[in-house]
């Protein structure tokens, strides 16, 4: 029930969102109408048709994408048609001619001889926007989908997406109510309401526009998330943790706490939330046996979630990886479980070769059934759970970031347990590379997936081709736009080089780009070649390769290839494969 409500409030905040503004145009060119055969069903259709599209598109196949294009398309046409009959009662008559009952209910069109619109019209014109509406992926939304993604199709995951629509439903009618009053006032004061009903489609026109062209996904999306994503964090922080005391309460840990009685033993007053699931269920340890809950009974324990293709998960190594060697003597014991987000990542030698890369010496748990990932009802990559040397959970940290509490919250529990280790500051690690902390304060790109399933910003003007080779060009990308050229399929993960010649262009803003690559299906290497804005990126190239632009994929991984050495402004990247095979899965930026 807390989650449905937290999905709710979610939904609410979209309100606050810029990605809302393409959508509003036809919500408020329902103002004045009935709020109960009007302004509800729209609203209503609206939120079960985002709850319906977004869970195929959670966990659909290329079927699920087609579709939901051609809806899309459908969708525009009819929102278009009802902008134009709102600027002009003749148009509106015109449109209406060829069936006037259904010409009626969907256009609104008999809004110039009928008090009221029909509750039919009014859900259809909700089906209609629903099928538009791209609310921004923020922390709620996210773990909705990602739950989607890793446990398939459920009732529980359409009824969390029902909510999250239903909440931005409500603020919408608010919205609405507020608006609808405003209006009312303008055209008895003025006269206005020919006018007023002329601007309305005006903006609904303008909306249709800014979705056709993908503004309420590209550069609205990115502000959103700015703006709402620290509120949507706080909410899920209200979650309840799996506490067996739910009366105690989170200390903070700035400090190193000193007992007052010297004679007394120490104890860390971070909360209890349960105790450590079960570490049964991988397919294989590396760098150790199986190691069980039960027999680390009296050291205190790490179990890091991650997946060695992800920059999140990659940054955070360093730390990992200098708490396991500080603290391995006061009784500390690390364990990485990965739990893999691409096919590639199940591979188990692909996995022993990046531990050999990140030169990760402690165990790692091979989750591929994610086994160990549901025993802790986890959501996130990378994620962080400190066990107590009770087998207890004391301390959980989701994402980058928090590297000083968590230093405290270790030293707090391994004092607990009898150390009588020295007080010291934290970790400072000389990470190089991708492991380098972002730059935060300059990134206005986001994570980008090639592959259909979860692809975003495709600017290609073919279009995407489901599993067939086909051929793609692209000229000059928006921000944050990216496109093909050449010969490539692309698959529901990624896209792959039919040809050899073929290119990937992305407009980016960030210091670092990053992509994560594979070598063809024999295993041979891919030569690629960097430029960026058209040129060899010199200074500005990434750890993966030289200032000429020059690289090879020898192995399915992240490659970094640009660095921005001096200001960071917006770039246009173009790699370009001189061999054919290579398979593309994600951009990542820091």
């Amino acid at each position: 029930m807390t989650l449905l409500i937290i999905a709710y409030l979610g939904g609410a905040l979209t309100i606050l969102s810029p990605c809302i503004l393409p959508i509003l145009p036809f919500v408020f060119a329902r103002a004045g109408q009935p709020f109960v055969r009007s302004t509800l069903p729209m609203l209503a259709g609206m939120a079960l048709t985002f709850a319906m599209v977004a869970t195929l598109a959670a966990v659909g196949g290329a079927w699920a994408i087609r579709a939901n294009e051609y809806g899309r398309l459908a969708a525009i046409v009819l929102l278009g048609l009802f902008g134009l009959s709102l600027i002009s009662p003749r148009i509106a008559s015109a449109l209406s001619r060829p069936a006037v009952d259904l010409g009626n209910n969907l256009l609104n069109a008999a809004g110039a001889h009928r008090a009221t619109a029909s509750v039919r019209s009014s859900f259809v014109l909700g089906i209609a926007t629903g099928l538009l509406w791209a609310p921004c992926a923020g922390p709620i939304l996210g773990l909705i989908l990602t739950g989607a993604a890793l446990k398939g199709a459920n009732l529980q995951t359409t009824i969390l997406l029902l909510a999250y629509g239903a909440g931005a439903a409500t603020s919408l009618a608010v919205a609405l109510f507020a608006g609808g009053k405003i209006f009312a006032r303008m055209k008895q004061s003025l006269g206005l309401s020919e006018r007023i009903r002329q601007f309305a489609g005006a903006a609904v026109l303008a909306g249709v526009a800014a979705i056709a062209l993908g503004l309420d996904t590209g550069l609205l999306a990115r502000l959103s998330y700015a703006s709402t994503g620290s509120f949507e964090q706080a909410l899920l922080n209200k979650l309840p943790s799996k506490s067996a005391n739910p009366g105690t309460e989170v200390a903070s840990n700035n400090a190193m706490k000193i007992a007052s009685d010297a004679t007394r033993p120490f104890h860390s007053d971070l909360p209890v939330e349960g105790p450590a699931p079960s570490l049964d269920g991988a397919v294989t340890w590396l760098n150790s046996q199986p190691l069980t809950t039960a027999g680390l009974r009296g050291k205190v324990v790490i179990v890091d979630f991650w997946t060695y293709s992800c920059i999140n998960c990659i940054r955070t190594i360093p730390y990992v990886r200098a708490w396991a060697e500080k603290y391995k003597d006061q009784g500390l014991v690390v364990i990485g479980v990965h739990a893999p987000e691409f096919a590639f990542e199940k591979n188990v030698d692909n996995v022993k070769q990046a531990i050999a890369d990140f030169k990760i010496n402690y165990p790692v748990a091979i989750d591929n059934d994610y086994r160990i990932w549901r025993a802790f009802e986890n959501n996130y990559w990378p994620a962080l759970y400190l066990i107590d040397a009770k087998g207890q959970v004391r301390y959980q940290h989701f994402g980058e970031g928090n590297y000083r509490q968590t230093e405290q919250a270790i030293q707090d529990l391994l004092r607990e347990a009898g150390s009588n280790m020295a007080q010291s500051g934290p970790v400072v690690p000389d990470a190089k590379g991708a492991e380098a902390s972002p730059d935060l304060s300059h990134i206005r790109s986001g994570e980008t997936y090639v592959g259909y399933k979860q692809a975003t910003g495709f600017a290609s003007p073919e279009g995407v081709k489901a599993d067939t080779a086909a051929d793609y060009s692209i000229a000059d990308p928006a921000l944050n736009q990216w496109g093909l050229a050449g010969t490539w399929t692309i698959g529901p993960e990624e896209a792959t080089l039919d040809k050899a010649g073929g290119s990937i262009s992305y407009r980016f803003s960030a210091r670092d780009l990053h992509l994560v690559l594979g070598p063809s299906a024999d295993g041979k290497p891919i030569r690629f070649q960097v430029t960026v804005d058209g040129k060899i990126p010199g200074p500005d190239h990434g750890s993966d390769i030289d200032a000429g632009g020059n690289g090879t994929v020898t192995e399915t991984k992240l490659y970094q290839l640009v660095r921005q050495s001096g200001d960071v402004t917006a770039r246009n990247f173009e790699i370009h494969f001189l061999d054919p095979g290579v398979q593309a899965y994600a951009f990542t930026f820091g």
